[in-house]
């Protein structure tokens, strides 16, 4: 069977970024914990799909993504300052989440979440960087296709779950809870331990 669409994908691969000379490992899917989608529903980056479309299980592929067809160049507009009070809980700076290097899920006056790194923490603003984390890198992929066959329900439902992160808030550790509880009135992707 081919990967074509709606068709269960699985995939092991490593992601590497960078120029030819100094490429850096970025991530990794192995044959035991692939990367696992239904090909054609725009999950995944359509350069990304492209690319594997046609392949058969056991098919090997090696491929590079120029910013452009993957997360876009890196723009300085995107690293903005947030006033500090839009992260007090309860009246409180929450300084337990809100640190340098923890990604916290936003919303924009649109109400379309995004994901923003907290650069640094200043006296009155948080410095916040929009960009994707690899906007601005060539990514460089070479894998192999581990298994392609028509979904189940629970495939479907299952890579629906891991996509929309379970609850919602990306984390997929909200357990029966869900994210009440965790980080006030974020979302509990944002670093903490709960």
């Amino acid at each position: 069977m081919k990967i074509s669409k709606n068709k269960f994908v699985a995939v092991a691969y490593d992601l590497n970024v960078g120029q030819d000379d100094e490429r850096e490992l970025m991530e990794r899917a192995t044959e035991e914990h692939p990367l696992e989608f239904i090909f054609g529903t725009e999950t995944m980056l359509p350069a990304f799909e492209e690319n594997i479309k046609g392949l058969e299980k056991g098919s090997t592929f090696m491929f590079s993504l120029a910013p452009e067809n993957a997360y876009g160049e890196y723009i300085g507009e995107n690293v903005v300052d947030v006033p500090k009070n839009i992260f007090e809980v309860n009246g409180k700076f929450d300084d337990e989440c809100v640190k340098e290097g923890v990604i916290l899920p936003m919303m924009n006056s649109n109400g379309e979440r995004m994901h923003g790194a907290v650069l640094e923490v200043k006296d009155n603003v948080v410095v916040m960087d929009f960009n994707h984390p690899l906007a601005g890198e060539t990514l460089h992929f070479s894998g192999e296709v581990v298994d392609v066959h028509d979904p189940t329900e629970e495939e479907i439902a299952a890579v629906n779950r891991t996509m929309s992160g379970g609850c919602g808030c990306g984390c997929g550790e909200c357990g029966d809870q869900g994210c009440e509880g965790g980080c006030g009135d974020h979302d509990c992707d944002c670093g903490c331990n709960h």
